[in-house]
């Protein structure tokens, strides 16, 4: 921002290069300066933990990271404007803007879950290339695979009856569309989002809010109004004023083939069961119930035994239900000994006291499974594939020499992960806290 306040930049900023931080960009000014910018280096992504109490981790965001490796481009206002700030020099400049990702990535594909230590993404290109993406893809699986690890948690929870993201209006309007995705990939079966519709064409779902009640007269005024407007299968809410007095209106209303009724306030639990019995006395039977109202994975268990067909979810859920990121980190691991291409790759490690340590080498992944296939362990190693280990790798080629060759429908990742999930012992569907369900065991030639 200038000295009077205002922003330098236009709202909509014109691509992903500035999804970074101010030292990224100084370190590639120094590397190019020094001589190192184009050496062959391999960054990993991986959590050191879970977020505390969870028993897996669940890989969301990986096309949305494609998406932005693609767009990343140092287009001509973005130029400007690190001129004018003059964040870094003109040779690096002149580089920045002929800046196009040319190396590979490969990782987990979305949905898979994760554990601590698991080579979550891995960028190989040279040194000045990769280290430009290390917020952007941070920034994403970090969002992501929290909003994702809690939609799990919720579904499990839910159990066969679905669940509506509609945590819009409860974070930054940018982060709900990407929380809508992740909610997707994690086992919810809409949004209330249109933007998030429209993007990645996630069914979306509403009818009305208080406010179109509380606009009218009386409640029988709105619901006729609502029922008129949309059909006797749509949903009315019937939490305004006193709920049994709305449910007996909105059967009268709409006769007994009324779609639904939501519930939004009160005790969930207990207003349920006394709804679905009015129901079931006015011949509404078939009239289902949709609960909202501050849910999350413990509210939704719950009321696993009440009679509802189905949960809305919002600030618990796109907030990651008590654990907004997974502390990812984008790490250095190996780098060649020389500027040839064909130079060795030497591992490279944080070694200091005091905790934040890294293990150096380029990684695989296994996930090896027990004799009834069950997994058992999450197996990281450096060199050569033990053989037994070979048919149960967990990484897949994403961007090879700069091309995005990982792109895959948003349905392929959720009903991946619904697989990947039920691979684990029975006891990741555990909602109360626990250790990591698989160890993660390091292989080393």
């Amino acid at each position: 921002m200038d000295v009077a306040g205002e922003p330098v930049l236009p709202v909509v900023v014109p691509s992903t290069a500035l999804f970074t931080d101010h030292y990224e960009l100084t370190m590639v000014q120094a590397a190019l300066r020094g001589g190192t910018a184009h050496r062959r280096s391999v960054f990993e992504v991986f959590t050191r933990r879970l977020p505390e109490g969870r028993r897996y981790g669940v890989v969301a965001g990986t096309g949305r990271v494609l998406d932005a490796v693609e767009n990343f481009r140092f287009e001509e206002p973005v130029l400007e404007y690190l001129r004018a700030q003059r964040v870094v020099d003109e040779p690096t400049l002149r580089w920045l803007a002929d800046y196009r990702f040319r190396g590979d990535i490969r990782g987990y594909p979305e949905g898979e879950v994760y554990f601590p230590g698991s080579p979550v993404l891995r960028v190989e290109g040279g040194f000045a290339e990769c280290v430009l993406l290390e917020t952007v893809i941070l920034s994403i699986l970090n969002h992501d695979s929290a909003v994702a690890a809690a939609a799990s948690r919720m579904a499990v929870a839910a159990g066969d009856r679905p669940l509506v993201e509609m945590g819009a209006r409860r974070t930054h309007e940018l982060s709900a569309v990407a929380a809508a995705r992740a909610a997707y990939v994690g086992g919810f079966s809409s949004t209330s989002d249109l933007a998030a519709g429209f993007r990645y064409g996630i069914p979306t779902v509403g009818t009305s809010a208080h406010a179109f009640t509380l606009l009218h007269d009386t409640e029988r005024d709105a619901f006729v109004a609502q029922v008129d407007s949309m059909g006797r299968g749509t949903t009315l809410l019937v939490d305004t004023y006193d709920v049994a007095t709305a449910v007996r209106t909105a059967v009268e209303v709409a006769g007994p083939e009324l779609g639904a009724v939501r519930i939004d306030s009160g005790d969930l639990l207990l207003l349920a069961h006394r709804v679905r019995q009015q129901l079931d006395e006015l011949g509404a039977d078939r009239t289902r119930i949709i609960v909202t109202s501050d849910l999350d994975e413990y509210a939704i268990a719950s009321l696993a035994a009440a009679p509802v067909d189905a949960y809305g979810v919002g600030t618990r859920l796109v907030t990651g239900s008590g654990h907004p990121t997974c502390s990812m980190v984008y790490k250095l691991v190996a780098r060649a000994d020389g500027d040839r291409p064909d130079a060795p790759l030497r591992p490279v490690a944080k070694k200091s006291m005091g905790g934040k340590l890294s293990v150096g080498g380029a990684k695989w992944a296994a996930r090896r499974p027990d004799a009834d296939g069950t997994a058992e362990a999450e197996v990281v190693g450096t060199g050569p594939v033990p053989p037994e280990l070979a048919g149960h790798r967990v990484g897949v080629e994403l961007v090879r020499g700069g091309r995005v060759i990982g792109r895959e429908p948003l349905d392929v990742p959720r009903d991946r992960h619904r697989r990947a999930r039920a691979a684990l012992p029975l006891s990741a569907t555990q909602l109360s806290a626990g250790d990591p369900v698989l160890a993660t065991e390091y292989v080393t030639p």
